[in-house]
C-alpha cells in the first residue's frame, strides 16, 4: 500500500495471527505491532485433531474478545484461515465492522463462516460473486506491495546479473521456478530432474525454500562451470523476489492467492502447478488464469513425465515466442494496480457508515 493510502491516513494497524504461525516475523519485520491467539482448521482432519483444533478456536474466541476490550478497534480487516474465526465473531458480538477480503476466487470453510458476520466481502476477482452475498460483494482487486509496482524486466534482470553487458546477453530467456514461501519439494526435484535440458533453453532462477536448500546445493555442485553460470539458485527471496518476477519470460509456481495478484501486475506467463494436499482452491485458482488464457496447469503427478511434464511443458512454450507472448497480453489484462487502496477505500467507509449510525442512534436516544 503506498503512503497515500486512505488506510495508512486513518488507521493504525494491530495485526492478529496464529501463535505458531510463520506470519509474526514478517509482520514485525514491517513495524507493525502483532498478537497471537489460538486457532485450528477443521476441515479434512481426523475426529481426535477436529476436537484439539475446536478447543484452541474456543480458546481464540476468549483471547480475541480480550483484544477488542483492550484495543477498541474501529474496524477488522479478515483473510486467511481459521485464526479469523475467532476474531470475527468477537467484532460481530461487540458491533465492530469487519470487511473480508477473499484472496482466492473460491473462499474456503474459514472465509465463509467469517463473511457471514462481516459488513462487506472484497474480493480479487469477479469470479468470487459465485460464491458471497451479492448485496455484500466488492471486487478490489489483489493488495500488491508496492515493489512491485517499481520493479522492471530490465531493473530486475540487471538486480541478477542477467542483464548485458553480463555474457548471458540481454535477450536471454529466463524461467523462474518457485514453490511459495516454503518451498515445492515435487517442483523442485522434477526442476533438478530435467536442469540440463531447461538450462539449454534458458536462464534459470530457482528459489527452493529452506527445506531442499541443501539437496539444491548438492545438485548444483554436480554441474559443470558452464551450466552454473545460468542457474541461479536461492532459499529464499524477500524485496528481490519481484525483481526475478520481473525478469522471467516464464514462471513455474503453485497457484496460491498471490498468483491471482502478482503474476497479472507483471504481465508474467505461468505453468500453475496446484498443490494436491489441501482443499481445491489453488485448483480454481489455476482454471481460472488458465480460462483467461494467461497460463497453462500442470498436476502435481504430472511434473516429471517425460512426454507431458514440466520439461516438456517448459520446452514448449519457450520455443513458442508468439504464445508467450499472447499469454503475457493475456496475462497483463488481468492486472489491477489499486487493489490495496481499494481494499481501504471499502474499509474506511464501512467504519464512516458505523459511526453514523451510532451518531443516528445516539440522537433518538438523547
Amino acid at each position: 500500500m503506498n503512503d497515500a493510502s486512505p488506510l495508512s491516513a486513518v488507521f493504525d494497524a494491530l495485526f492478529v495471527g496464529g501463535e505458531t504461525g510463520m506470519e509474526q516475523a514478517l509482520v514485525t519485520r514491517e513495524g507493525i505491532n502483532f498478537v497471537g491467539i489460538q486457532a485450528g482448521g477443521l476441515h479434512g482432519l481426523g475426529v481426535a485433531q477436529k476436537m484439539r483444533n475446536t478447543l484452541r478456536l474456543f480458546s481464540g474466541f476468549f483471547s480475541a474478545m480480550r483484544m477488542m476490550n483492550q484495543y477498541k478497534p474501529d474496524a477488522v480487516l479478515l483473510t486467511g484461515g481459521f485464526v479469523g474465526v475467532p476474531v470475527s465473531l468477537a467484532a460481530w458480538l461487540q458491533r465492530v465492522p469487519s470487511v473480508v477480503f477473499l484472496p482466492d476466487v473460491e473462499p474456503g470453510l474459514a472465509l465463509k463462516v467469517m463473511a457471514r458476520f462481516a459488513n462487506k466481502i472484497v474480493s480479487t476477482t469477479e469470479a468470487s460473486a459465485a460464491y458471497v452475498s451479492k448485496s455484500k460483494h466488492v471486487v478490489t482487486g489483489y493488495p500488491v506491495r508496492e515493489v512491485f509496482h517499481q520493479v522492471s524486466r530490465q531493473s530486475g534482470r540487471a538486480q541478477l546479473g542477467i542483464a548485458a553487458p553480463n555474457a548471458f546477453g540481454a535477450d536471454e530467456k529466463v524461467l523462474l521456478i518457485f514453490g511459495g514461501s516454503k518451498g515445492a519439494r515435487s517442483i523442485n526435484r522434477a526442476a533438478l530432474a530435467g536442469m540440463a535440458q531447461l538450462l539449454e533453453l534458458a536462464v534459470v532462477i530457482h528459489v527452493t525454500g529452506s527445506s531442499d536448500w541443501e539437496e539444491v546445493c548438492q545438485a548444483r555442485g554436480k554441474m559443470s562451470t558452464a551450466q552454473q553460470a545460468r542457474y541461479l539458485a536461492f532459499p529464499y527471496l524477500h524485496e528481490e523476489m519481484a525483481s526475478a518476477m520481473a525478469a522471467a519470460d516464464l514462471v513455474i509456481c503453485r497457484s496460491g492467492a498471490s498468483a491471482l495478484g502478482e503474476l497479472p501486475i507483471l504481465g508474467l506467463p505461468a505453468v500453475l502447478v496446484p498443490y494436491p494436499h489441501a482443499w481445491r482452491y489453488q485448483k480454481v485458482n489455476a482454471e481460472y488464469l488458465v480460462g483467461h488464457n494467461a497460463a497453462m496447469m500442470l498436476a502435481d503427478a504430472q511434473l516429471s513425465d517425460p512426454q507431458h511434464g514440466l520439461v516438456s511443458v517448459v520446452t514448449q512454450l519457450l520455443s513458442n515466442p508468439q504464445q508467450l507472448q499472447t499469454m503475457r497480453h493475456a496475462m497483463q489484462l488481468l492486472g489491477r494496480a489499486d487493489g490495496a487502496d481499494k481494499i481501504a477505500d471499502v474499509l474506511c467507509l464501512v467504519v464512516q457508515k458505523a459511526n453514523s449510525k451510532k451518531d443516528a442512534m445516539g440522537g433518538v436516544a438523547a
